[in-house]
């Protein structure tokens, strides 16, 4: 099973091939660029590095959601045009569940939190258990929208060793050591942002389980209207 994953819900973009347990390609940036700019270019070297024929993918799986109100709309359209263009469904992943799964095998929880703006952050928390052979990602608490005090305190209650990841550490690092209780650590810097190589790993796992859309379905998971949404409403 050939899998292609992008990306683009937050500061990183993000391309990733894998085929069966195997990554055989991932292109990341973290620069000064838009991810117009980025992904498709980055999505092209890949393609020419190791010689991809598109047609052999079986499905692209797509950082759906929460993130950035941009990035969603460029990764869901890039997705969309290539699954319509190719005939392949689209496997939606959780954007949290995502970032969430590059800590795969911890014993501690795992608490990413993307910075949503406006004090709050998208956020959840996992679990890995162990079981025949494997580790299953247990979801405690479903991506949300939600302040940081908030997810600290539901941390604070199941009071279990906790790390943090995302792009909102840096932005709530100091509020961690006036409410956090329970005990706490960050995720290093190669496993703190998004990763489509985590989208392809998670999207193979939900691909097998049927949970996939085709490109005329898929749509971006926002959990919270737009700026311009909001200001509109006031309206």
């Amino acid at each position: 099973m050939k899998i292609l994953a992008l990306d683009s819900s937050g500061l990183t973009a993000s391309v990733a091939l894998a085929e069966d347990d195997n990554l055989i390609a991932e292109y990341t940036i973290q620069y000064k660029k838009t991810h117009s700019q980025t992904l498709l270019p980055m999505l092209e070297e890949i393609r020419r590095m190791v010689e991809l024929d598109l047609s052999t993918v079986d499905a692209i799986a797509v950082a759906a959601g929460p993130g950035s109100f941009t990035g969603l709309r460029i990764g869901s359209a890039t997705a969309k045009g290539l699954a319509l263009a190719m005939e392949k469904p689209i496997v939606p992943v959780p954007t949290v569940d995502g970032l969430a799964y590059q800590l795969y095998g911890t014993d501690a929880l795992v608490c990413p939190i993307m910075d949503a703006r406006r004090s709050q952050v998208y956020t959840g928390i996992y679990e890995f258990v162990f079981d025949k052979e494997r580790y299953d990602m247990h979801v405690i608490r479903e991506q949300c929208a939600v302040s940081f005090d908030e997810i600290a305190e539901a941390l604070n209650q199941l009071n279990r060793k906790v790390i943090f990841l995302g792009d909102g550490v840096p932005v709530f690092r100091e509020r961690m050591t006036e409410v956090m209780r329970a005990p706490y650590t960050l995720a290093p810097s190669h496993r703190n942002r998004q990763s489509a190589a985590s989208i392809a790993a998670l999207g193979s796992l939900y691909y097998r389980q049927g949970r996939i859309e085709s490109g005329a379905e898929h749509a971006p998971e926002y959990l919270r209207l737009s700026q311009a949404e909001r200001e509109r409403g006031k309206i």
